[in-house]
């Protein structure tokens, strides 16, 4: 089964128990899987693949779902549904750099600020950051992306005074080390990081643009700067599908 742009309609096979939206999705799936459909490359919408396949457009929709289930296809609200691209490598050391990361593998990385406040810190944040519980600090909510592809969202907590207007910063230069260097830190490395993983929940997928109930690598980390004193605790959501963690020593 094809799934070429000229318009033809593939027929499926009729009353042989295998139902119309899992014919689609497996032909799908072998095309992408054959590189007729390229990584990253837009789909046709579903009103055309219901035209090509002579279903209705919610069998169509159905199909897509499955493959988005299996981390083959991502669809994003309002531009359509996109091949997933290869897994990123992500390697994780002393001096991890999102930016870094993404460029050196030929993609464009940018950090969207989601949300910004003031807020006191919790017992475990406070802990990881070396202040005292209920202290003010900078709490942000990012979103991390590849490319247009979101790799990841994190919340990130910093403490204040020293780091206010750091949301400013960031949301005007889209990363943490430039926004650092706003504020006269040249260098910062990790302090400690923990790994886990669990399923996406509801507006976390809608986030990464995952169906919902996939796969989340869990980061929990402390950078700190040149002197060792903490200035940032995060937890952050990648998507398991888009990246791979390489562990540096």
């Amino acid at each position: 089964m094809g799934a070429g742009s000229d318009g033809t309609v593939t027929v499926l096979a009729r009353g042989e128990g295998l139902a119309a939206w899992r014919q689609i999705a497996d032909g799908l799936s072998a095309d992408i899987e054959a590189g007729h459909l390229a990584a990253g490359s837009q789909l046709p919408t579903e009103a055309a693949l219901a035209a090509r396949f002579g279903v209705n457009r919610h069998t169509v929709r159905r199909a897509l779902a499955a493959l988005a289930e299996r981390g083959l296809v991502r669809a994003t609200q309002g531009r359509g549904t996109f091949v997933e691209t290869p897994r990123l490598a992500y390697p994780i050391g002393r001096r991890t750099r999102f930016s870094e990361i993404v460029s050196k593998a030929g993609r464009e990385a940018w950090g969207d600020l989601l949300g910004a406040a003031a807020v006191p810190a919790d017992a475990a944040t406070a802990e990881a950051l070396a202040i005292a519980p209920g202290s003010a600090m900078l709490e942000l909510q990012t979103i991390h992306r590849a490319d247009d592809t979101p790799l990841s969202t994190a919340r990130t907590c910093l403490p204040l005074p020293r780091f206010d207007g750091f949301d400013r910063a960031y949301a005007a230069l889209g990363s943490l080390t430039r926004a650092y260097a706003e504020f006269g830190i040249a260098d910062y490395t990790r302090l400690s990081t923990r790994i886990g993983a669990r399923p996406a929940v509801a507006d976390e997928a809608a986030r990464l643009d995952l169906a919902p109930g996939r796969v989340l690598i869990v980061l929990t980390s402390v950078n700190v700067d040149a002197a060792g004193v903490p200035i940032q605790a995060t937890r952050s959501l990648f998507a398991a599908d888009r990246v791979e963690l390489v562990v540096e020593g």
